[in-house]
């Protein structure tokens, strides 16, 4: 497996239950700065139990072919959405942790 799709996916086992992390949030944690996209690429490809459906865009917007599917998991959490649809990531977003990775390994 990929090392860098690894990361994410022990990054994503971790958000807690009623939060999300956005795909720049991820990158940015991991020191792949401005690799959103290659988050996106490894969420697209994520093991089914992993909690996919937390990982959003940095402006709240549910992306991909299943984003329904993901918004109704995200409501069964409790998760906050603005009037646009958007997850509200000032209340609902994931502070990662420093120690986030180091609890991964």
């Amino acid at each position: 497996m990929n090392p860098f799709y690894q990361e994410v996916y022990e990054l994503v086992a971790k958000v807690p239950y009623g939060k999300v992390v956005s795909y720049s949030q991820i990158s940015w944690y991991l020191g792949k700065l401005n690799q959103a996209r290659a988050v996106g690429r490894a969420m697209k490809y994520s093991p089914s139990h992993l909690p996919a459906h937390r990982v959003v865009r940095a402006d709240g917007v549910l992306v991909g072919p299943s984003a329904e599917t993901r918004r109704a998991a995200l409501i069964a959490e409790g998760v906050f959405f603005k009037p646009n649809g958007s997850v509200d990531m000032k209340a609902c977003s994931w502070q990662i942790p420093d120690d986030a990775f180091k609890e991964c390994t």
